[in-house]
């Protein structure tokens, strides 16, 4: 058990497939939980999800137990390519993401998303297209992410003048 904790918080994507989850190429998961059938989520190439939830059951059948004994409402959930998932984001049974999406921080996913689109809320729904977000954030970027530490931090203190 010691082993897999370490694995989990040194290769989250490894342990991630250790658990079955299926997972693209060149894709970073941080503090992320894939409940009780993680072998029926998907994630495509370049995915990226920080404390995300996904969900693959209703428990909510709880309440008709006495009724259903043996039933369960599950159901598969597939993530497309180059998606990023924002922090503390739950994706619910049935869920399909498509391709080129940005999902909000603390969404709750409940229908399928299309490609090309930012998301948030509660359900989450399409705000805006990929190119207009795009468009939004180009002039706040900052040439730091290839920078040391203490490089970034300069530069940082410098373009905020503090």
């Amino acid at each position: 058990m010691l082993a897999d904790r370490y694995r989990h918080h040194c290769d989250p994507v490894e342990h991630a497939r250790g658990l079955g989850v299926r997972i693209g190429r060149d894709c970073r998961l941080i503090s992320c939980e894939f409940g009780s059938e993680p072998f029926l989520v998907t994630l495509g190439d370049h995915v990226s999800a920080t404390s995300v939830s996904f969900v693959t059951h209703d428990g909510g059948i709880w309440v008709f137990r006495d009724r259903w004994p043996d039933a369960d409402l599950i159901a598969p959930i597939t993530v497309g390519n180059n998606v990023f998932i924002g922090s503390l984001a739950t994706i619910l049974p049935g869920v399909r993401i498509g391709d080129n999406v940005v999902i909000g921080a603390h969404a709750v996913v409940t229908r399928d998303l299309p490609s090309n689109c930012v998301a948030a809320g509660v359900p989450a729904r399409p705000i805006k297209s990929l190119d207009e977000y795009r468009e939004a954030v180009e002039p706040r970027k900052l040439p730091t992410k290839l920078l040391s530490s203490p490089a970034k931090r300069a530069y940082l203190l410098r373009h905020f003048a503090l």
